[in-house]
């Protein structure tokens, strides 16, 4: 039985592609092979790729001055290979720093001989917020700024984008890439796992402007150095076949769902009806501000933090699953990523009513 699955990721995905990918994996195309024991070289494969690639740039309306890079190690591996390719020992690199994966990529720039400087920190609010347009200053030597648009554990989204005074801006997507069209132009770098809008964990794609490669610090490893897997078609090694695959089936599902804009509709009505049902009743709450409320993962709590065990327990047994709030956040969260439809909204919404009317 399938459920509403409201993990941050590896994320639900959407049930037409999945069930195009059952049919097609043990007989791809004809060849009496599944997609992922076919080489990666062959003349399928790399159409394929090629494929997912064209889609994804006509979705995103990427301009022609930017490549589009398949690489593997999550997001995680892109707050190291920013730097890497962007900066030399002792440079000034800004941040914006709004949560726990902001923090990780602060982290990791760091450990590579930087001047890092954290430009706004939300700490004193915990992380509830975004700084305001105007709030920060930008140091006159930074080689870029970089920012996270959606916290996925905090359920805190960037209402705007920041103004990166003419250095590149890089952007860590991984919870709203694709959640809604988006001003490519308006980057240097777009890094985002695949595991929330998608596809499966293991991928990463990036969005590179084309002036930006090519400078990569002589220690980068090959597989994080921006030009070489740009000249390489992201195929330097062998690439998550599967997963690029499994891209291509969810790119045409989103195509066919109307594009973009249509998905940005579809989402801004999920996320206004649980918002609306959490603000509603003195039993659940969001302690996150108002113009920095996600889209995409929606924290909440109960009135009675005892009672968040049997909430789970009953939630699973509706087929609501994985609601469970991070372990440093606490209470709820429920990630409503594309696939996720507005029927499993309204249902947590029931279930929640019913909850309150049995506890409150």
């Amino acid at each position: 039985m399938r459920v509403y699955n409201f993990s941050a990721g590896p994320a639900m995905l959407p049930l037409e592609a999945l069930q195009r990918a059952q049919s097609e994996l043990t007989d791809w195309q004809g060849s009496g092979m599944s997609v992922v024991e076919v080489s990666h070289r062959g003349k399928a494969f790399v159409a394929c790729a090629a494929q997912a690639e064209l889609t994804l740039r006509d979705l995103l309306a990427i301009p022609e001055n930017y490549r589009v890079l398949f690489l593997q190690g999550g997001a995680s591996a892109q707050f190291a290979a920013v730097p890497m390719n962007l900066t030399s020992p002792g440079d000034t690199v800004a941040y914006l720093k709004t949560g726990s994966w902001s923090g990780k990529a602060i982290s990791a720039a760091r450990a590579q001989e930087l001047d890092v400087a954290v430009i706004a920190d939300e700490a004193a609010r915990s992380y509830t917020t975004v700084p305001a347009p105007g709030s920060y200053a930008l140091p006159p030597s930074a080689a870029y700024l970089h920012y996270t648009p959606n916290e996925t554990i905090g359920g805190v989204e960037f209402d705007y984008i920041p103004e990166a005074d003419g250095v590149p801006l890089i952007a860590d997507m991984s919870s709203t890439i694709l959640s809604q069209p988006i001003d490519v132009s308006r980057y240097g770098v777009i890094y985002a796992g695949a595991q929330k809008n998608m596809g499966p964990s293991g991928l990463c794609v990036a969005i590179v402007r084309d002036d930006l490669l090519g400078h990569a610090r002589p220690t980068t490893p090959s597989v994080l150095d921006f030009a070489a897997m740009a000249a390489s078609d992201s195929m330097l090694n062998t690439p998550p076949t599967f997963a690029v695959y499994l891209l291509g089936l969810i790119l045409e599902w989103l195509e066919q769902a109307g594009g973009l804009a249509s998905m940005a509709t579809r989402n801004r009505a999920k996320a206004d009806a649980l918002y609306g049902a959490i603000d509603a009743s003195p039993f659940y709450s969001n302690p996150v501000a108002l113009n920095a409320r996600s889209r995409m993962n929606i924290p909440f709590t109960l009135a009675d933090a005892s009672l968040d065990g049997l909430f789970l327990a009953g939630a699973e047994s509706a087929g609501l699953t994985n609601l469970k709030g991070h372990r440093s956040v606490g209470g709820m969260r429920a990630s409503i990523y594309n696939a996720m439809p507005l029927e499993g909204v309204k249902a947590l919404i029931d279930f929640m009513a019913e909850f309150e009317a049995r506890h409150a």
